[in-house]
Formats: C-alpha cells, sequence, structure tokens
C-alpha cells in the first residue's frame, strides 16, 4: 500500500525512531511544513518505514542521513513499541517501531534536509518532558506517547 493509505486508513505498519543523545541531552527536530502530516511540529530526532525487506538499523542509518545529514553513529536497537495515534486530517499511524539510541557529541555536524526538517535542538529529557506538559500542541503524537508510556524503556538509566 501506499504510504498515505496506510494512513488514511489506520493500517498497522512497521516503522523505525532514532533518538540521538549527547550525554543527559536529546536532539529533537520540528518537522518541515510541506510534511503530508504534523507539519511544524516537534519530533524525536527522526523516524520512518523502512523500505520492504530493510533492516531496521539499516533504515536508521539511511534516515539519519536523509533527513540530518548525520553519518558516523552507530545507532542501538532498544526497544520495540507498538501505538496508535490520530495524526490529523483523518490519518491514524498505528505503528510497530524500532527504536533505536546514537551516542553523539554535542558538536556533531546536523545538515538538515529543508524537504524534512525545519529545526534542530539539544534538550534535556526532563527539560523536554517540561515542555510537552507545558504546550503538548507543537509535539507529535508518537514523541509525546514515548514519553508518557515508554520513557523508562527507551532511555533507562538516562530517563
Amino acid at each position: 500500500m501506499d504510504k498515505l493509505d496506510v494512513h488514511l486508513k489506520g493500517v498497522r505498519h512497521k516503522a523505525v525512531s532514532v533518538f540521538v543523545l549527547d550525554g543527559p541531552r536529546v536532539l529533537i527536530q520540528r518537522r518541515a511544513l510541506g510534511k503530508y502530516h504534523t507539519p511544524g511540529l516537534w519530533a524525536n530526532t527522526c523516524c520512518t518505514h523502512p523500505h520492504w525487506n530493510e533492516a531496521p538499523r539499516d533504515c536508521a542509518l539511511r534516515r539519519l542521513s536523509q533527513e540530518l545529514g548525520i553519518d558516523g553513529l552507530d545507532p542501538q536497537p532498544v526497544d520495540r513499541v507498538e501505538y496508535r495515534a490520530d495524526v490529523g486530517g483523518g490519518m491514524v499511524e498505528h505503528e510497530v517501531v524500532d527504536i533505536f539510541i546514537a551516542q553523539a557529541a554535542g558538536d556533531l555536524l546536523i545538515r538538515p534536509n529543508p524537504d524534512e526538517v525545519m529545526d534542530t535542538r539539544w534538550l534535556t529529557l526532563d527539560e523536554l518532558v517540561a515542555e510537552i506538559a507545558a504546550s503538548p500542541e507543537i509535539f507529535t503524537p508518537w514523541l509525546k506517547i514515548y514519553l508518557a508510556d515508554h520513557r523508562d524503556r527507551i532511555f533507562g538509566q538516562a530517563a
């Protein structure tokens, strides 16, 4: 099925999400305004759907490069979660997500693809949770779900 059809019908599908960390800080991105759902909202470092028969880690590496121009990291799988969320415009994300963590330094070279990402920033998990509580409307549904329901499973000791 086409990606748009999958989301319009709320079909359960595979996905990959990556969180790049620099010690206690996490890199988040603001989705480009041209995205067909959740444009302009803040999300985790990157996320996508794997190609047919693409290994999740290969997908994570591909999207770090395509969305943010980030190369040379070593994303490690930390969990698999499933969620279902309304993403607006009559679309539903029903995803089974392989979640990866990649360690980086704060001076990491980031070259966002403007078709994908309009802004990035680093903040601690506690700062991110506080911002989501204060302004939930500016964050993607899946980021809110990850932090509300799966924070300890994803971030372990960093949580």
